[in-house]
């Protein structure tokens, strides 16, 4: 077994260590179809010996071509650590500053087999969200963080460590990008052909960035979407009894079962994959499991009748279980099923990111790598299956909405009925959770703000979960009417939190907040490291997918209806103001939630050390990291983020937004267009 001291200590090379090939323990990503050409596959096999002296080549080509052809990528298994990957206190790590330390951390939580996905091909969530390429590029990137001062930054090319450059001790750490393709060339099929190469990689959000802390990084966002669904569509808050059908358990999509019980309703979630659902059952997050459909129809009618919260995995494809419920209202005209939305991987529809209906798990696995052409048109006639059941459920009353999983965008190319009649161009037959629910919340400015306790210690969470509650309840009992729900359902989460044990990996805590929210929440925590009440420092950071974070027309920006929903300036000027502002780390992705070329998104990690410098970044970088997206969203119409970036500029008189005149007589326009 090798140590963090070995992990840190560059390649190992003198000797090389031996190569155990894939563990059959651990789930493996599907078999991806690059369609190289000859010269494509030398080109590649190239590309990854420049990581190596020419005195290994002979020993590393052979393995790293079968792994290229029986894999579609060169993972490097040789380099693969012994190490058991998880978060260390950040004490262990053998580095010059805690900066690099907690960079550290954060990538082993993100590699650690509890919460990624595919962690020996380093996959942290959605099928294909990479931290790295290859082994090679993780422990080097260790190797130069360990070496690291305080007067240089990492640069990152999508994997690739280009090396340690000068800079200055308010500079970032570490920079990373991650798919910056020439848009002209950011298709699917290009990206398959880049990342075999070695020379791009899809870093989802948080896989590439290095701030992903389990399926808890969405639970709270997904418990206040279907709370608020219900509020929205069933006219309550109050969940009992109702039934929220859904599918996937895998990466993010394993809060779903969770949130559904936080949020006191029976949720039914159908996984195809058996490797995620056992994962989730035994962490605790998934209540119950049956590979029975009939079975599921018998809970979901006992936990109705008994009003108690549920989450039930159905070990099932999920267009086999809403053809059911189908089959059960036309026979009984007895509706089933209230709230209905997916969180299958329809960003990476054809590589294991959707299962077709009409193939079991094995099947479809064999197929998209041995026949791409038919797999892609099965995926395809499954869609228009899954679409087709949810129409009739819902002109029956069920109430759905897209997870901004590119589900109803993937659906609408299958050619399923998904048009929205008089529509824009980022509008379906159903709404995307952003345009009905969270697209509000963000404009009032609130979003995914995230802390990790580096020490690895439950109690620093505990003391940090109750100084974040104390703060909530201070600023709440200021608040206007507007956002005093949010106030009241963010104080309840955070108190609730520690009962519902969402910890997997790293102690980190998840929870919505406002800009305001957010930097008192960082001030104080920092302050608690200077006092000694919280034992070591703290990184804070956030989903991508937030106020500012990320530009997506069919997710994130889908309710931005200036025409600038396909503008990526929000996102591209987010990470670059973090950058100088303060942020320990910075990332810029092509792709993420809804898929490659289809959105632009950039996130951070700022460390609080206790430090009055720490106080000072954390306060000058969240307060710009909310503002820009609020702004934006403010100029495009919006009558929330007009209110909110108000407010914000008469309690910061250094902050001037340019605000928008609405046009107030629509017949001015007629008239000038007319003559």
């Amino acid at each position: 077994m090798s140590t963090l001291k070995d992990v840190c200590s560059g390649l190992p090379l003198d000797p090389l260590p031996p190569n155990r090939g894939r563990d059959p323990s651990v789930p493996h990503a599907p078999v991806r179809t690059p369609n190289l050409t000859a010269e494509e596959e030398r080109l590649a096999l190239r590309n990854a010996l420049r990581y190596f002296p020419p005195s290994h080549h002979a020993t590393l080509a052979p393995e790293f071509a079968q792994e290229l052809r029986q894999y579609g990528h060169i993972y490097m298994y040789r380099f693969c650590p012994t190490l058991s990957m998880r978060a260390y206190p950040i004490d262990q790590y053998p580095c010059r500053t805690r900066q690099a330390a907690s960079i550290m951390l954060m990538i082993m939580n993100n590699l650690d087999p509890a919460v990624a996905q595919f962690p020996q091909e380093l996959v942290t969530y959605g099928g294909n969200g990479q931290v790295f390429s290859n082994w090679a590029q993780f422990r080097l990137v260790m190797h130069y963080l360990s070496e690291m001062t305080e007067e240089q930054t990492l640069v990152m090319y999508s994997g690739h460590p280009l090396g340690l450059f000068p800079s200055l001790p308010s500079s970032p750490r570490a920079i990373i990008t991650n798919g910056m393709v020439i848009p002209n060339y950011s298709s699917r099929d290009q990206y398959e052909k880049m990342f075999a190469l070695g020379v791009s990689m899809y870093g989802q959000m948080t896989a590439g960035s290095y701030c992903y802390i389990g399926p808890q990084g969405i639970v709270h966002g997904t418990m206040l979407t279907v709370l608020n669904a219900g509020r929205r569509y069933l006219g309550s808050g109050d969940l009992r009894g109702r039934v929220f059908v859904t599918s996937g358990l895998g990466g993010m999509s394993g809060a779903q079962a969770k949130a559904a019980v936080i949020a006191g309703c029976i949720g039914v979630i159908a996984e195809v994959d058996e490797a995620p659902l056992r994962k989730r059952h035994e962490q605790g997050w998934l209540m119950e499991v049956t590979n029975s459909i009939e079975h599921c129809i018998q809970r979901i009618r006992d936990a109705k009748r008994s009003s108690s919260p549920l989450s039930l995995g159905y070990h099932g494809n999920i267009v086999d279980l809403w053809e059911r419920l189908l089959l059960e209202y036309e026979r009984t005209g007895e509706l089933l099923v209230d709230l209905g939305s997916d969180q299958t991987s329809l960003h990476n529809p054809f590589n294991g990111g959707y299962y077709p209906v009409q193939l079991s798990f094995r099947q479809a696995n064999q197929l998209m790598s041995t026949d791409p052409n038919r797999f892609r048109m099965m995926v395809q006639e499954s869609l228009r299956r899954h679409i087709k059941a949810i129409n009739k459920l819902s002109d029956a009353g069920m109430f759905f909405w897209d997870y901004g999983n590119a589900f109803l965008l993937e659906a609408q190319r299958a050619g399923a009925e998904v048009e929205k009649v008089g529509g824009s161009a980022t509008e379906f037959r159903y709404p995307s959770y952003v345009q009905h629910i969270m697209g509000d919340i963000f404009s009032l400015g609130f979003g995914p703000f995230r802390w990790v306790c580096t020490s690895g210690n439950p109690e620093d969470l505990a003391i940090t979960d109750n100084i974040a509650a104390a703060v909530l309840e201070e600023i709440g009992a200021t608040v206007t009417d507007d956002i005093r729900q949010q106030y009241n359902d963010n104080i309840h989460w955070i108190r609730e939190a520690g009962k519902h044990k969402m910890v997997v990996g790293s102690q980190a805590r998840i929870l919505y907040s406002d800009q305001r929210g957010r930097v008192c929440i960082a001030l104080a925590i920092n302050q608690a490291i200077a006092d000694g009440r919280v034992s070591a420092p703290v990184v804070i950071s956030r989903d991508h997918h937030d106020v500012s974070g990320t530009d997506s027309p069919f997710r994130e920006t889908s309710n931005v209806y200036d025409g600038s929903a396909f503008c990526a300036d929000m996102a591209v000027q987010n990470f670059v103001g973090d950058a100088f502002r303060g942020a320990t780390w910075v990332a810029l992705h092509n792709g993420g939630g809804v898929g490659w070329g289809e959105v632009m998104n950039g996130g951070f990690g700022l460390l609080l050390d206790g430090s009055e410098e720490a106080a000072k970044r954390a306060s000058l970088m969240l307060n710009w990291d909310v503002s820009n997206g609020v702004a934006r969203r403010c100029w495009s119409g919006n009558s929330n983020a007009y209110d909110t970036i108000q407010r914000t500029m008469e309690a910061h008189r250094q902050l001037r937004v340019t605000m928008p005149f609405p046009v107030q007589d629509e017949h001015v326009l007629d008239r000038a267009l007319q003559g």
